[in-house]
């Protein structure tokens, strides 16, 4: 989508766009209520700076629409658009069924210790960088593991963004 067209579009097709970069409302609703921007950049200045002000109540309701990483199939209730966002960002995952199995047991191990699913901004990452960040971030604590999944939320939902609004 253009700018011009994102700045001119109906609310409900703007945070229908906004829901596939991430399930977070309050997102969606302040970005749609700042239109119209100047540049991409001043859209994309703006979005990162509403996605710093997330609260880990609304960061928690977003991964629950998150497929695990290494996940063959997205969850049922995603979006064609949101699957294909997830596949892009998984394509580098490598199809070796050890490497695939430790990343299983990691996420497993992950969602024991934490009480949610490993996130990581996967594009352009292979599975071995993955598995070496998911074996590291299980010797985090709740808090620092909490920051860095908002943090990796954030990046992801911003590429998304970058990617479906152009000049």
């Amino acid at each position: 989508m253009l700018l011009s067209e994102f700045n001119l579009a109906d609310v409900d097709r703007i945070q229908s766009l906004l829901k596939h970069c991430v399930h977070i409302e309050r997102w969606a609703e302040e970005i749609t209520q700042r239109r119209p921007y100047g540049s991409p950049a001043d859209l994309m200045a703006y979005a990162e700076q509403c996605a710093k002000t997330w609260q880990w109540d609304e960061i928690l309701a977003a991964l629950n629409t998150h497929p695990r990483i290494g996940e063959k199939k997205a969850q049922s209730d995603l979006s064609a658009k949101e699957q294909a966002f997830s596949s892009r960002e998984q394509a580098n995952l490598s199809q070796d069924q050890d490497t695939l199995n430790a990343i299983y047991q990691g996420n497993v191990a992950y969602e024991k210790k934490y009480g949610f699913i490993f996130l990581i901004k996967a594009s352009g990452l292979d599975s071995q960088q993955i598995l070496t960040a998911l074996n590291y971030r299980l010797t985090n604590d709740r808090k620092t593991e909490q920051r860095i999944v908002h943090q990796q939320l954030s990046e992801i939902a911003l590429l998304r963004l970058s990617q479906e609004v152009n000049t």
